[in-house]
């Protein structure tokens, strides 16, 4: 969510702003909210001015009553009564107005950085390095599912017929490795200095207006029914709400914590859930990087995120690129973004795997998280967050890549002491 004060100031750079993003259909808001905060802010004066006459008339009369003035007192109560009834409108116009304002405010796009790439869609990202040299193997790769099958590894249908589609068993070497890659994520985090957590894997809907956009929540948050409780599409939703309405001690910054859970998602959209596959399901598991920091050092703090996702991969000898996400790829309440997506033998192409994201102050804004300077005054802080690892589609790349023409599947040597040691199985 942005600061009114800059559709007050600088409505402009808002406007341009969203036509970077290509929602032309959202420029009617800027002077939509510019009106009614103007409004609003002529309702508060107003009301303040009632308030300070009534003060007024409220002397006056103890002033009357003292000089036995009853019909005088009795005239200047009338009229304090008269006022608070005009207080009371002008004060459910301010909520009203308020609440209005801040509907259409939390639909206003961030305002994205100046580095972000112009494009529609994700079809016009930008390729920004490649790690690893992308191989295709002389045999032929199966289709993930395939290879898991012929490993005993996976049960689709057995899970269509408990859930439906988007869901799986995953069993034996494959469930253990689907295990082991999680460990190994997270032992790799607390290795560069990140505290591990384990987050409620259910928020609040005021975390969850206060973490993602409207459209983002619409296609893949779970609501309880009957409770205000919504399943969490990733561990970020959790982290970030942990710390709504507080006040950190800048030395206590920056926040590096690395967290683990399962994840949640109704995947509403054009892709869709696959009939046979573990690319796109409604439930995994992730280890997610989450940052807390302050303003200035937002950009450092975000290289070193997507940089870790990459280190993670080729640990495992798995090619991956980068891609900066372009203007029209970005989420609402994004700054910036980029994709680490690994290679595909099989397709022959690069898939995503994991996306690190920048979201300024927008999060901090709306879930009043700040943060007290060493000379007393208060800011908002900057929160970023990034994907280490999310079986069961790293599967995918890591199957692909370390199988053999025997149909094995060798396990790279940082993995072994998660595997029983095994360098192979098959």
């Amino acid at each position: 969510m942005l600061d009114i004060n800059l559709l007050r100031n600088d409505p402009d750079k808002v406007r341009e702003n969203i036509r970077k993003k290509f929602q032309d259909e959202k420029l009617p808001l800027v002077d939509e909210v510019i009106r009614m905060d103007r409004e609003f802010r002529d309702a508060i004066q107003q009301a303040d001015s009632l308030r300070n006459k009534r003060k007024t008339i409220s002397k006056e009369i103890g002033a009357l009553m003292g000089k036995g003035l009853k019909d005088e007192a009795e005239q200047k109560k009338a009229e304090v009564a008269a006022m608070a009834d005009e207080l009371a409108a002008l004060e459910a116009k301010e909520e009203e107005l308020k609440a209005e304002i801040r509907k259409r405010m939390l639909v206003i796009p961030n305002i994205i950085d100046d580095s972000v790439p112009i494009g529609k869609d994700d079809s016009e990202n930008v390729e920004i390095q490649r790690y690893g040299e992308p191989v295709v193997p002389e045999w032929e790769i199966p289709y993930h599912v395939d290879i898991m099958e012929r490993l005993s590894g996976i049960d689709l249908d057995a899970a269509r017929r408990t859930s439906g589609n988007g869901f799986y068993y995953l069993m034996g070497d494959i469930a253990r490795l689907h295990s082991a890659i999680l460990s190994y994520a997270r032992d790799f985090m607390i290795d560069r200095g990140f505290t591990y957590v384990v987050p409620p894997f259910m928020i609040h809907g005021n975390v969850v207006t206060g973490v993602m956009s409207f459209a983002e929540m619409e296609n893949m948050m779970y609501k309880i029914e009957g409770e205000d409780l919504y399943l969490i599409g990733t561990s970020e939703h959790s982290m970030i709400g942990k710390f709504i309405d507080t006040i950190l001690d800048e030395s206590e910054l920056p926040q590096t914590l690395t967290s683990y859970s399962p994840c949640f998602r109704k995947e509403v959209g054009a892709h869709g859930i696959e009939e046979r596959g573990v690319y796109r399901i409604h439930q995994f598991e992730k280890q997610e990087m989450i940052v807390i920091c302050k303003p200035e050092e937002s950009p450092m703090w975000f290289d070193r995120l997507w940089q870790n996702t990459v280190d993670f991969f080729r640990t495992l000898d798995i090619p991956v690129r980068t891609l900066e996400c372009c203007s029209g790829d970005l989420a609402d309440l994004k700054v910036k973004s980029l994709d680490v997506e690994a290679w595909s033998p099989r397709q022959k192409k690069y898939f995503e795997v994991g996306s690190c994201s920048n979201l300024g102050d927008a999060q901090a804004r709306r879930l009043q998280i700040r943060v007290k300077g060493a000379d007393g005054s208060k800011y908002l802080a900057h929160t970023l967050n990034n994907t280490c690892v999310a079986p069961p589609r790293m599967l995918i790349a890591f199957l692909e890549n370390n199988l053999k023409a025997d149909g094995t599947v060798t396990i790279p040597e940082v993995l072994r002491p998660y595997m029983g040691f095994k360098d192979h199985i098959g």
